[in-house]
């Protein structure tokens, strides 16, 4: 990989143009003004853009989430990432793989052309690593696919304000309400591995919780938070992960609307932003193989509020994958 400490035989990697060089609301288009992937030779983490909402069950609006979350990615002053302790673009070769290019008229034919995309810039490498952003929640099956692929069934970690393992909507199998209950049936999760955190709101059923531990979740609720504390939901997530290979799916509306309205199902007595990032902060040391962030519909944002919590989700999980760690973390 390249930049990696003592890997003499390749080049450093190339990182963002300088905020101090040209201003963050100019130059490239791409995420964080990363090099476009087609612009190095070599790279250990792509952002791709995934503009498919036809999974949506209430308001439409997220294939417009990755342009928007590149467009507000441009706050981010990218260099060095305080509470983590790292340097991501300096450690490890982000690229920006532009967008899959689905239809919007088939769930299924879009599916396929996602995971058949994905599996194109992961290669045959188990070291590459994508961070997808959506686009609803339907494009985390493909990518829990064309993980799969390398590295077998993977543990799931899962920040939502849903629980996205029902059977159906009006007899259609796949949309972003059921994708996880579709991953398990394809044994793409480990068993018993796999947790939900920020769940909340009413259910269809009671019947939604018991088949939701049936099938090897653990659900961690927006609730739980106030009794448990974030310290203790990160050491119930890290214990049930283990070593497992671990995916991350963050949907934005895990957060309360007042702190992302842009979203297609938002629901009451959300995460705040600091709650979200402590907690996915303190995943450092996990083996995260693959990640997406979904769900932001930039049409019902405020001020940029969504697309700039996204922005700033993706970082966090590019500098994890760099190595990066809660800095409480690392003392002794």
């Amino acid at each position: 990989m390249p930049g990696r400490p003592g890997d003499t035989s390749r080049p450093g990697p190339v990182g963002p143009v300088s905020g101090t060089r040209v201003p963050r609301y100019a130059g490239d288009a791409t995420f964080a003004r990363l090099p476009a992937i087609d612009a190095v030779g070599d790279y250990d983490v792509a952002i791709l853009g995934v503009p498919f909402d036809g999974g949506t069950s209430y308001r439409p609006g997220a294939r417009f989430g990755p342009m928007h979350v590149r467009q507000s990615s441009r706050h981010l002053r990218p260099a060095y990432h305080v509470e983590l302790d790292v340097a991501p673009f300096q450690t490890i070769q982000v690229v920006d793989a532009g967008d899959v290019a689905c239809t919007p008229f088939s769930i299924d034919d879009a599916v396929r052309q996602i995971e058949a995309h994905a599996h194109d810039v992961q290669g045959d490498r188990r070291d590459r690593r994508i961070v997808a952003v959506g686009g609803d929640h339907t494009i985390a099956l493909p990518m829990l696919r064309s993980v799969v692929r390398q590295h077998g069934p993977v543990a799931l970690v899962h920040f939502d304000a849903h629980l996205d393992t029902w059977d159906t909507y009006f007899d259609a199998p796949v949309t972003h309400g059921t994708v996880f209950r579709r991953a398990f049936e394809e044994n793409l999760l480990a068993e018993d591995h796999s947790v939900h955190l920020g769940i909340r709101g009413p259910l269809y059923d009671r019947i939604d919780l018991n088949d939701d531990a049936d099938f090897g979740f653990k659900a961690i609720r927006a609730s739980d938070l106030d009794r448990i504390g974030l310290e203790a939901a990160v050491q119930q997530v890290k214990d049930r992960v283990g070593d497992t290979p671990v995916y991350v799916s963050i949907d934005i509306d895990v957060l309360d609307p007042a702190f992302a309205p842009g979203t297609g199902t938002p629901e009451m007595g959300g995460l705040t932003s600091r709650e979200l990032l402590a907690l996915l902060r303190r995943l450092g040391g996990l083996n995260i193989v693959g990640a997406d962030v979904v769900e932001v519909a930039p049409a019902y944002d405020h001020a940029e509020l969504t697309t700039l919590a996204a922005a700033t989700v993706v970082y966090d999980l590019v500098s994890l994958m760099a190595g990066g760690r809660a800095v409480d973390d690392r003392m002794p």
